[in-house]
């Protein structure tokens, strides 16, 4: 499983003590293109980023390949998509991984990527 930028932040949320839990349960992987998405944010307190640090520490990191580019463009040639999306979709299409996000609807269209919504459950 790949975890989305936006599931990584929640996690660190003192209201979402289930989340992390599933995360640290799951131990999915999360895309480097996730790390510069979370960690990079101008506003981030020093406190969020020890929080998110400490949660990206806990996953393995995926880097994108030549292969996992050239399957962005051809999601990005198909319908609009923001460059970390189809980046972070094609990285999971490329691994065979199930992607864990809370705008399931944003990758739902993807053909042969399934996507979960773990807020539902452990939101």
């Amino acid at each position: 499983m790949i975890i989305d930028t936006n599931i990584i932040i929640y996690s660190v949320r003192p209201t979402s003590v289930l989340l992390h839990v599933w995360m640290l349960e799951q131990m999915p992987f999360y895309s480097v293109i996730s790390r510069v998405e979370s960690l990079g944010y101008n506003r981030l307190t020093s406190a969020d980023r020890f929080a998110l640090e400490a949660v990206l520490s806990c996953m393995s990191i995926l880097y994108p390949t030549p292969e996992t580019f050239e399957k962005a463009i051809r999601l990005r040639q198909q319908r609009r998509i923001s460059l970390g999306d189809a980046l972070i979709a094609a990285t999971a299409l490329e691994h065979h991984q199930i992607l864990a996000t809370a705008n399931v609807e944003d990758f739902a269209w993807i053909q042969g990527l399934t996507v979960i919504n773990p807020l539902v459950q452990h939101g």
